[in-house]
């Protein structure tokens, strides 16, 4: 049986209060209106690399135990992460998690994400060939919906996604959709073509929204929010806000973001490609002016950033020793992220990066390097 709820303000101060006296006050972030008053870690759990075995699941399930027992209440995942093996990892946790009476589904927030083929355990031999066995052939999708053979978010499609990774993820809920790196089907349509079929997927997600299926629904990019303003994918923030405006009114549910943020790519902060008012400012600046939540994906750049830093941050954050530590909290200190996400699966990096709760965050010399 599915666990019913979802993260509430009330369930989310609760386990906020568990750590209060643990962590340093900055860990936890209430969420502005006019989003909910959530409680959010400011460290998250990212579930995106690693090989699709069972020795991975299982560390996958482990980890998710340990975070969610050590102050961390955002979990990250998508059906294609490990082919869909990530997500049923988290949904065998979490089950065990409820259970046991560890943790209750209030206290967490769980985004999921759709619009990449996921595959099924193993990837196929044929992608193109899975697509029309399992989507075309059901009536899911047009083999002309399918974009560089591997991307697809017609309503269809996406309702399939959003119902196969509740069911993966054991849940009745999730808290945040995201349709993930939407912009590669600017490489196969045209932008008039491409809002027609993000205004379809909204509608498909506020519907959603009405069934109790998800709270909100957001964006997971790569380059879309961090390219020029003249390049084929490039996403305008304003302009997708008035898809879901016309759609739902002031209302409506599109709500987050995620995109890459970190020492080396951290042009979210400081590109100005986001016209808002007559105004031109970076990305993480809109969303702020929008009430949107933002998490970083790839805050340790794939574990890049683990091994070696940029010299102009070695001398920062002098509490935390190692590289890790650092880049971390340089996300963290950066206004506007809502949430850092970092890919875990072994105690030791968990421990490593819990230490950076301690810390208070440094945003004045995060702004002064990113002027330097």
């Amino acid at each position: 049986m599915n666990i019913v709820g979802f993260a509430t303000p009330e369930g989310t101060q609760k386990y906020r209060d568990k750590f209060q006296k643990k962590m340093h006050p900055d860990h936890f972030r209430k969420l502005a209106s006019p989003l909910p008053p959530l409680f959010l870690s400011s460290l998250g759990l990212g579930t995106y690399l690693g090989e699709a075995d069972t020795e991975t699941d299982q560390r996958v399930e482990k980890i998710v135990q340990e975070a969610t027992a050590n102050g961390i209440n955002v979990i990250d995942t998508a059906i294609n992460y490990r082919f869909q093996r990530s997500e049923r990892a988290i949904g065998k946790a979490l089950t065990y998690l409820s259970s046991q009476g560890k943790i209750r589904r209030e206290e967490i927030l769980i985004s999921t994400k759709g619009g990449f083929l996921p595959f099924d355990q193993h990837p196929p031999q044929d992608p193109v060939a899975y697509f029309r066995k399992n989507f075309v052939e059901q009536g899911l999708a047009f083999e002309e919906e399918l974009v560089e053979e591997c991307h697809c978010m017609s309503p269809r499609y996406i309702q399939n996604q959003i119902d196969t990774s509740l069911a993966n993820l054991q849940l009745k809920t999730a808290d945040i959709y995201y349709l993930h790196n939407p912009e590669i089907q600017l490489s196969a349509i045209s932008r008039s073509q491409f809002y027609k079929r993000i205004e379809s997927a909204f509608k498909q997600l506020e519907e959603n929204v009405e069934r109790g299926k998800i709270q909100y629904y957001g964006l997971a990019t790569w380059n879309g929010f961090r390219a020029n303003p003249k390049s084929q994918d490039y996403l305008s923030l304003m302009e997708l806000i008035q898809i879901a405006k016309d759609l739902a009114g002031e209302n409506h549910h599109f709500k987050a973001l995620e995109l890459p943020y970190n020492l080396i790519l951290p042009e979210a902060s400081v590109h100005r490609n986001q016209e808002l008012n007559g105004l031109w400012i970076s990305i993480l600046g809109a969303a702020k002016s929008l009430g949107m939540m933002v998490m970083s994906s790839a805050s340790l750049f794939q574990g890049r950033l683990s091994q070696a830093i940029p010299h102009s941050i070695q001398e920062l954050f002098d509490t935390l020793p190692t590289p890790a530590q650092k880049a971390i909290q340089f996300v963290r200190s950066t206004p506007g992220i809502t949430v850092a996400l970092v890919g875990m699966k072994l105690h030791e990096h968990l421990k490593e990066n819990l230490e950076t709760l301690h810390a208070p965050l440094e945003p004045k010399s995060i702004l002064k390097l990113l002027e330097s």
